[in-house]
């Protein structure tokens, strides 16, 4: 039974190696859909969107009459009579039981734009909302990039460094092939071997780097702590060096800063027409017992209706409301000049990511001659070493400068992926 269950959990474990090695990479635009679906900040806007739109409708209640409906039972006790100075009371009989039925409707049909505007200012509200969803989702899209990036980085430096191991590992058997003929000291074997040493503690610390990217991208996109997996290739984004003139006027935070301007002359205008009356339709039915304005008491039901016109002032908005307009119009002002800095901002920063991207371009270009050149470097002293007529440190120094120049490359090439990202994301259309 055990040799089964010890069967059992390894053919699982080969399975599910399989499975995962079977998985096919997760592309840059599969990353993105999925973080609409699944990442929690995203999902957070999107119900600040729905709220919004909820407050929207709700806006557009103003415009339907109010109908207010009332219906009281009461226990009446008895009335007492005196003259003003209180003397000669007696007194009158009230029937005990009470009722009271009011039925109001009333339609406002003026209110000084207040109505209107109100709802014009909900529809910014909405729009606000989405604006600062969409700015979310751009900031969490350039965080998945920037991880698959880095992911893609590390990947490659990993494939860089195993390479170089394995050309360390043969010079190590050769070397030591060379000590056992006379040819060579064992501290050329010991030197090699540091420097494989330091290859594979290279390697760890990429593989820790590599884990805590995964683990920030898997919860970017919502999969907990199952980190996804990421091609070493990226997508073909880096194929034209000139990339098309970006616009800014696609960025969410420029459209944020536009509507909260928006907003701000809307909450002016509500501001100004609290100064203005406000006129109403009306219409009621009202059924009260018993009548009680007679002495003695009525014990009858009395049902009278009414229609009119009312009109309402709010005399203290004369004192009060040049205070609230005043402060209305100056965060209307505030909100202009954060547009302008919030443009001047974006302008200033599009400008730099675009020099930034085409100096990537070039970046790449010398990283990848200076590989060329010390690859050319490392063959020479390597078959001048074979031949003893070079030292172990030249052929060490020789191997460093190779991997750094490598190393460097793989830089240089994922720059360009994220200067590519970044002026998307700054222009707002990652």
């Amino acid at each position: 039974m055990r040799k089964f269950s010890s069967f059992a959990v390894l053919l699982f474990a080969a399975l599910r190696g399989v499975c995962i090695h079977a998985q096919e990479p997760m592309s840059i635009q599969e990353m993105f859909a999925r973080a609409d679906s699944l990442n929690s900040s995203i999902r957070a806007y999107r119900f600040g969107v729905e709220s919004a739109q909820a407050a929207k409708a709700s806006a557009r209640n103003a415009y339907l009459p109010s109908v207010d409906a009332s219906l009281s039972l009461s226990y009446n006790g008895d009335g007492y009579i005196t003259d003003r100075d209180f003397s000669h009371g007696f007194t009158a009989e009230i029937p005990s039981f009470g009722n009271n039925f009011k039925l109001e409707a009333s339609q406002v049909i003026f209110a000084g734009g207040a109505i209107s505007h109100g709802i014009a200012l909900a529809e910014i509200g909405t729009q606000v909302a989405r604006f600062e969803a969409d700015k979310n989702r751009n900031e969490v899209r350039f965080l998945i990039a920037t991880d698959y990036i880095e992911l893609c980085k590390l990947g490659n430096q990993l494939r860089v460094l195993d390479s170089n191991l394995e050309r360390a590992r043969d010079l190590i058997e050769k070397m030591r092939a060379r000590v056992e003929n006379g040819t060579a000291l064992q501290t050329d074997v010991s030197r090699l071997e540091l420097l494989a040493v330091n290859l594979e503690y290279t390697r760890l610390q990429i593989e820790s780097a590599r884990e805590i990217a995964g683990r920030e991208l898997a919860n970017a996109l919502g999969m907990g702590d199952r980190i996804p997996d990421v091609s070493q290739e990226l997508p073909d984004l880096i194929s034209d060096e000139r990339p098309a003139i970006e616009t800014i006027e696609r960025s969410p935070a420029i459209l944020l800063a536009d509507a909260l301007v928006r907003m701000g002359e809307q909450k002016e205008i509500i501001a100004k027409a609290e100064r203005m009356p406000q006129v109403a339709l009306f219409a009621g039915e009202y059924l009260d017992g018993p009548i009680v304005i007679d002495i003695p008491a009525i014990n009858k039901n009395f049902n009278y209706w009414a229609v009119g016109v009312g009109i309402r002032y709010n005399l203290a908005s004369l004192y009060k409301s040049p205070r609230t307009i005043r402060q209305a119009h100056l965060a209307t002002q505030q909100a202009k000049a954060a547009l302008q800095a919030t443009r001047e901002k974006i302008c200033l920063a599009v400008a730099a990511a675009r020099t930034d991207y085409h100096n990537a371009f070039r970046l790449l270009d010398t990283k990848t001659r200076s590989v060329a050149l010390a690859q050319e470097t490392y063959d020479q002293i390597r078959y001048r070493h074979e031949e003893g007529l070079a030292t172990t440190e030249s052929l060490l120094d020789a191997s460093n400068q190779l991997l750094e120049a490598q190393m460097q490359q793989v830089n240089a090439r994922m720059n360009i992926a994220y200067n590519h990202f970044k002026l998307e994301y700054i222009t707002g259309t990652i």
